[in-house]
């Protein structure tokens, strides 16, 4: 029987804008016991990730969205610590959207689903945070089902110093694509070539975007992976090739605003050239992950897939790291370690 604390964030109200600190409510409640048919969950890793600023409006989303006075919702890599639930054990190591929060009752009347992760892990529990996680799966999905690079083809990825975009260049290049990334920093721009083997890679904020695109793709761009929208796509969709394919992955550029955001001014090509601009949200995938499971592990565990991860120490810290999502300052996937793993 637990008689400890359950720490929560709870949505106090909605940005106007930036996230901030005021948005969230602490608290500290009884750690919740499970009932038939429920599973009780410690969080050790917290993901966060740009759609959370997404949950936290009320604006028209694939979610609904998180009411004010609701625990944050976000995804949780954690351990079973009770069961009241045949399919799951003490000790079995699960994911799910459990919240910003100690523990989580699953399963059950809460309407709380989880994942058990496979037994044994093919990588250490961490990856499961970033490459063989949700933003893993968006990389693996979005590219190669909506994408369909084909080896010799030119991919252009924004945000590709991110959770997400960095994967996507991996996987290219796995498909023998030359990967060109869009990023924020000359470091970022180095890790993406030196590190990750990207081809090129493009400071957005020092260069000029249509000149630095057309020479780092001088045979146009086939694929472009699209993680911000806004200006960076206006620039992307002037060099877009024949019958080009845009996987809209996020619009991070957008997430802030407070006035309307204008359309791409060049939206024309993409009936000039023909393009396909697929939207997509990674829950469409679900009853596939254990495909993205088994070749992202291999390539992981091949050297082929490299994976950063900024962890940031104490769930108490949450409301303060979120905002490097935002500016920028943060490499790879960004996750709250909340408790130890299991020994």
């Amino acid at each position: 029987m637990n008689t400890g604390k359950n720490r929560q964030f709870r949505l106090a109200s909605r940005p106007v804008g930036d996230i901030t600190a005021s948005n969230f409510e602490y608290r500290e409640e009884p750690i919740p016991q499970p009932s038939d048919g429920e599973v009780l969950v410690r969080t050790i890793y917290l993901s966060l990730d740009p759609t959370n600023r997404i949950w936290m409006s009320d604006r028209p989303q694939y979610m609904p969205p998180v009411e004010i006075g609701q625990v944050m919702r976000g995804v949780v890599i954690g351990v079973v610590e009770e069961s009241k639930n045949p399919d799951f054990q003490k000790g079995d190591l699960v994911s799910g959207v459990l919240g910003w929060q100690d523990y989580a009752l699953a399963l059950g009347n809460t309407g709380l689903g989880i994942t058990k992760l496979p037994h044994p892990l093919p990588c250490p529990l961490s990856a499961f945070v970033g490459s063989l996680g949700a933003t893993g799966f968006t990389a693996y999905f979005g590219l190669l089902d909506i994408g369909q690079p084909k080896s010799g083809e030119t991919i252009v990825v924004s945000a590709a110093a991110g959770a997400v975009g960095s994967v996507v260049g991996q996987i290219a290049k796995i498909k023998g694509c030359r990967v060109v990334g869009i990023t924020g920093s000359n470091e970022k721009c180095r890790w993406l070539v030196e590190e990750l083997g990207f081809d090129d890679a493009i400071n957005y904020k020092t260069a000029d975007l249509e000149t630095a695109l057309a020479k780092s793709c001088p045979n146009g761009i086939d694929v472009y992976f699209d993680n911000v929208g806004g200006a960076i796509l206006d620039a992307v969709l002037t060099k877009i090739n024949l019958h080009a394919r845009i996987p809209l992955c996020g619009l991070i550029s957008t997430y802030n605003a407070t006035e309307p955001v204008p359309g791409p001014y060049n939206y024309s090509q993409i009936l000039m050239q023909r393009a396909r601009v697929q939207g997509f949200i990674i829950l469409d995938y679900s009853s596939r992950f254990g495909e993205a499971i088994k070749d992202i592990g291999q390539w992981v565990n091949e050297g082929k897939i490299k994976y950063a991860l900024e962890i940031v120490e104490g769930l108490e810290n949450a409301p303060s790291a979120i905002l490097k999502l935002f500016n920028g300052n943060k490499i790879g996937k960004l996750a709250v370690k909340v408790s130890e793993e299991p020994v």
